[in-house]
């Protein structure tokens, strides 16, 4: 799907969500060649016993006419029952022939299928998984299963199987035709004229065949996004009762992926009756010039069986590459949609030269000179705006303020999500934008606010902190956000599944399985966004004193609604409109009677 195409189905402005310039779109299976490469020897033996194969089917009508004209044909009873055994033995040999090559090519082709399809699928899931937050703000997830489902099973088709069918058969098909000219020079001739004009509109029709090819991917990866949205969202879906509705939307989108998918197959069924009717035609001309040459004595039986059978042949092998080539079109549409996911690239790069960061003692140093910053999406709004924040090692800060004040943007632009457009961000004295990040983001820890549980078990959801900690370690991270004892409750301990998305457990044991998992990275910087939201009043109070213990000796930088978790905090900065209005204490904020004041009173007015 074109990206343009995107932004007009999610109802953006064409171009708006445009991740790759149109010079870079890939237009052919060509983008396919870095794939084929690595498996040059195989692919090698896959074309040898190709040709292998169809050598043999070629050798058949030859068989069949020395059997014809020297084994039914002149002979005595004896001398003929000899000859006729001998070339049916030669037939045989050939038919044996013909099996064994084209078991080999069907196994080397499948085997290249598969294995290009495999390393296809990784390489798009890996250069996906690196893109920034900015890339999926204008891409659908539904829409990216798709592509790594959908079209590469239509790529693992074509390079498994259709295109050694298509390579078989065109050298099949050539082959029969140059044993046609040569046997039958002035009657093929004729033919081969008439063949000119069938292939001409063909090529013309088949660009239309690949334009709805391309349509039909996108109307499928249309339902693919719908899917995948709802489904993650079921709950809900069903507490306000929208089953109905949404059953209706997905099913508009099917119908209008079926009406395209009905549209590029009426064209391409015309694309082949054409084909197969035309080249017929032409062939049986040729017979029939073939059968008048019999009759006048000019050529053997034999050589007639013999034109006959490469006819078949050739036949036969334009039907086939008819369909073989709606196949390459499909693939080609379905390979540039791939690409174009290949050759996304995100707006946070690497460094050229990463500068290495300082020893961290005793938590990490933030600093935050002059920002502002504007996200993608909305490019009109500063989500910061000339924003300075200073945080020392070791210092616990809390970041507080109104929704869409610009907190969590902070956390952004420290684990380098984004770029800022003006100013510095930096950890330990080295800007984020120079440090490789994979080690800027070890130094970080954070509790979002809606928990992240994996299709897993309790053990390794903890331990996706730090893949390599033993089950010790593990289990006294669980201690310390006091979720030991729930995963003990469970029916396997820490070896439970908590089902998709954490489903088996409740918000706030949720809550404490990210928070031991980020006690268990052990991070020198610690950021917490809303880290109690989900908890009961009981909860909130034994977690905070674990993560208290867990602030300790590092720097941990806190996002809080509710006031009651930050009033120990070093120091607390209010927040509104993308700036910092206000910063000191918990008792010094509340005697100057600002915002900070004013949302105090609400809260805790009404927590009273």
């Amino acid at each position: 799907m074109s990206t343009s195409t995107l932004a007009v189905a999610r109802g953006a402005t064409p171009g708006a969500g445009d991740a790759v310039p149109p010079a870079r779109r890939v237009k052919s299976l060509s983008g396919l060649l870095p794939f084929l490469r690595p498996y040059r020897g195989r692919i090698a033996l896959a074309l040898l016993f190709l040709l292998l194969a169809a050598a043999a089917t070629l050798v058949l009508p030859v068989a069949l006419k020395s059997l014809i004209d020297d084994g039914l044909v002149g002979s005595g009873p004896g001398a003929q029952l000899m000859a006729l055994r001998g070339h049916f033995l030669a037939l045989f040999a050939v038919g044996a022939a013909l099996g064994v090559f084209s078991a080999a090519r069907f196994y080397m082709v499948s085997w290249i299928g598969e294995r290009v399809t495999a390393d296809l699928r990784n390489a798009v899931y890996a250069h996906v998984v690196r893109q920034s937050p900015e890339f999926f703000e204008t891409t659908q997830t539904g829409e990216v299963l798709s592509r790594l489902t959908t079209d590469t099973t239509l790529v693992q088709t074509v390079v498994g199987s259709s295109l050694s069918l298509g390579l078989r058969n065109t050298v099949m098909g050539l082959g029969a035709l140059g044993m046609l000219v040569v046997t039958n020079p002035w009657v093929m001739s004729q033919v081969l004229g008439i063949l000119v004009l069938v292939v001409l509109p063909s090529l013309y029709v088949g660009r239309r065949v690949r334009r709805l090819s391309r349509a039909s991917q996108d109307r499928v990866a249309d339902t693919s996004a719908i899917a995948a949205e709802v489904l993650g969202a079921i709950p809900v879906v069903q507490s306000y009762t929208q089953e109905a509705r949404e059953a209706q939307r997905f099913a508009r989108a099917t119908e209008a992926a079926f009406e395209v998918a009905r549209r590029r197959t009426r064209v391409r069924s015309l694309l082949v009756a054409f084909m197969i009717t035309a080249t017929f035609g032409a062939l049986l001309w040729g017979l029939y010039q073939g059968t008048q040459a019999v009759l006048a004595g000019r050529i053997s039986a034999g050589h007639l069986g013999q034109t006959v059978v490469y006819v078949i042949i050739l036949v036969g092998s334009i039907a086939v590459l008819s369909e073989v080539y709606g196949d390459l079109l499909r693939a080609a549409g379905a390979t540039e949609r791939l690409m174009e996911l290949l050759a996304a690239r995100s707006p946070v790069a690497e460094p050229a030269q990463p500068v290495p960061l300082p020893p961290s003692r005793g938590g990490a140093a933030v600093t935050l000179s002059h920002v502002t910053f504007h996200y993608p999406s909305r490019p009109q709004v500063a989500a910061l705006a000339d924003f300075t924040l200073d945080v020392r090692p070791g210092e616990t800060v809390a970041l507080v303020g109104p929704s869409g004040a610009g907190k969590s943007t902070v956390f952004q632009l420290l684990l380098r999500f984004y770029d800022a457009q003006q100013g510095t961000v930096a950890i330990d004295g080295v800007p984020v934008g120079a440090v490789a990040l994979h080690e800027l983001r070890r130094r970080i820890g954070i509790v979002p606010q809606d928990s992240v549980i994996f299709s897993a078990d309790a053990m390794d959801n903890i331990r996706y902190g730090r893949p390599d900690a033993s089950d010790d370690e593990v289990v006294a991270a669980a201690r310390a956000a006091f979720a030991h004892d729930f995963i003990t409750a469970l029916p396997d301990g820490y070896r439970t599944f908590l089902g998709e998305r954490g489903v088996r457990l409740s918000g706030g044991q949720r809550q404490r399985i990210a928070i031991a998992r980020a006690m268990l990275k052990n991070p020198p910087l610690l950021l917490l966004d809303e880290a109690t939201s989900a908890l009961d009043a009981e909860s909130e109070r034994v977690v905070q004193a674990a993560l208290e213990a867990a602030m300790a000796d590092r720097t941990t930088i806190v996002i809080a609604h509710r006031l009651a978790t930050v009033q120990r905090a070093d120091r607390i900065v209010v927040m509104d409109g993308g700036r910092i209005v206000d910063s000191g204490t918990h008792a010094e904020l509340v005697a100057r009677g600002g915002l900070y004041a004013r949302l105090a009173a609400m809260q805790f007015g009404r927590d009273g």
